[in-house]
Parts: structure tokens; sequence; C-alpha cells
């Protein structure tokens, strides 16, 4: 038999994977910082492979951390789920997840379909917004949890998943070659919008912003018409329109993080577990 895996290693990596700093990692997981490193030393042995990089600012992920990560968080979702369901127990009440609209479509529906197989009566209420909305919704306590957005960094091994951003146009416009060039943007203070702007500005090139809106269905209209181009996530782009390559006039734009945020109401373990459904489910899409 091959090197096996242990739960509560597992547990531990994700907790310091998640938190960044060993010190927080290990009151969350109630041990001591000395027990934890041992811990993650097992870890690397088991796999034979280093997994974190300890610096002044905190602890990051390799490479070979980074991959173990996605596998840790299926695998305790997976044991998690099965201890529930074995030892009878049932989870019910509601929550109120946010998450911006573009990525509504794709991401929504198999966490909300996968966590509804294990817990039925659980509802899911979800707030389609911006994502500075629902940071706002989040301090407001109007969410419990919100998938949202935060500019690229070094630091990628706290996110879920990377998106590129990409512009978008209709397939049969020239909308690219306009001068000024028009754009469709979501609402100021977005990071689409930064994006957009900031780009264009670094080359010099000239713009409009002819529509901004929340709305991804009324930005999309308003590139269907061939009157502007727009900012959108890869994942986000309809099947009826084009993304537009980079150019000269048409600058490269940054990518973002998706990371998970919690409101600041108080914890209960049915957020807990939805919390780590989430984190398990996401980064796999």
């Amino acid at each position: 038999m091959g090197p096996q895996l242990d739960i509560d290693l597992l547990r531990n990596f994700v907790a310091i994977a998640e938190s960044g700093v060993m010190s927080r990692a290990a009151g969350e997981v109630g041990r001591t910082q000395a027990a934890l490193s041992q811990q993650i030393k097992r870890l690397e042995l088991i796999v034979e492979k280093p997994l974190l990089v300890r610096g002044a600012r905190g602890v990051t992920l390799t490479v070979h951390g980074e991959r173990l990560l996605v596998h840790a968080r299926r695998i305790l979702r997976t044991h998690d789920d099965a201890v529930a369901e074995l030892i009878g127990e049932s989870l019910s009440g509601s929550l109120r997840l946010g998450c911006p609209e573009d990525y509504s479509q794709v991401f929504v529906p198999p966490i909300l379909q996968g966590f509804a197989m294990q817990h039925p009566q659980v509802l899911i209420e979800v707030v389609c917004a911006p994502t500075v909305r629902l940071l706002h919704l989040l301090d407001q306590h109007d969410l419990d949890l919100a998938i949202v957005s935060v500019p690229d960094s070094a630091r990628s091994d706290q996110f879920l998943r990377r998106e590129s951003f990409v512009w978008v146009g209709s397939g049969e416009s020239d909308a690219m070659n306009h001068d000024p060039l028009q754009l469709a943007l979501s609402e100021p203070g977005t990071l689409d919008h930064q994006a957009a702007i900031t780009s264009l500005e670094r080359i010099g090139r000239k713009y409009r912003i002819a529509y901004a809106s929340a709305s991804l269905a009324g930005l999309t209209a308003v590139v269907r018409s061939g009157q502007a181009i727009a900012v959108l996530t890869q994942h986000a782009v309809p099947a009826d329109l084009v993304t537009l390559p980079a150019s000269n006039s048409l600058p490269a734009l940054p990518s973002v993080g998706i990371v998970v945020q919690r409101g600041r109401g108080p914890s209960s373990r049915l957020l807990d577990r939805f919390e780590g459904h989430v984190k398990s489910v996401l980064p796999l899409l």
C-alpha cells in the first residue's frame, strides 16, 4: 500500500493555506505553531514535495502546495459529507450567498446543486451584484457569504481561482476601431472598469464610456448592437459574442483572483459547512 494522506494533516494544511499566517491557522485548529509546523513536515514527507515557503509576511504555497490544496479541499468535502450522511447529521436553515452576475451562471448552479444533494433542507438565497456592492452587503450583515473578485497579486495562493479579463465585441462590428473607442463597462470602481481605463490610458488610446451599468445583460446588449466593446471575465463571454485579441491599439488586460468572504454575522455549523463546500468546488469548475 502506498502513502496515505491523513485527514487531520490535510485539514491543517488547508487552514494554513487559507489564512496565509501560521499563527492564525494554529489558533483556528487549536494547535501550537510548533505542532502545526511538525504536521506540515509530516505531510511533506508523505508527498515527497515541499508545500510551503515561509517568509517575513507569512507563508505561501509552492507549485506542489497549490496542486495539493485543490485535492485537499475536495477530499475534505467528500469526507465531511460522508460522515454527515452516515451518522444522520442533517443541516437545515437558510443562507444568503452573494456573487457577481458574470460568475453566477457558470459557478453558482453546480455549487448549489452539490450542496442540495447532501443537505436538501437548506435554502440558499443568491444575490447578484458587483463586488463593491457585495462587500458593502457583507459589512451590513445582509449577506452570509460572497464570492468576490480581487486584484491579481503575487499572493495567488489565497485565490480559489484566477480569471482573465478580455475585450469583448460583436463579430459583425468594427467597434474596436472607433476613435474614440466606445466602451460598455460596469460601474466606476469595479475591477473591469478600472482595468479597461488604466490599460487604455497607459497606451494613450482615446475612449468614451458609452454605457455604464451593473447589469451584465445591459452591457452585452450594447455590445451586440455593435456600438461598443466591453470587458468581461473569460468565463462570462456569451457564445454569440467574440473575444477580441490584444493588439497595439487594444492592450492586454490583467487577471483577477476569486475569493470567498464571510459576513460579520455570527458563525454557525451550516455556514461553516457551506463555506467549505464552496471553497472545495469552485477551483474545480
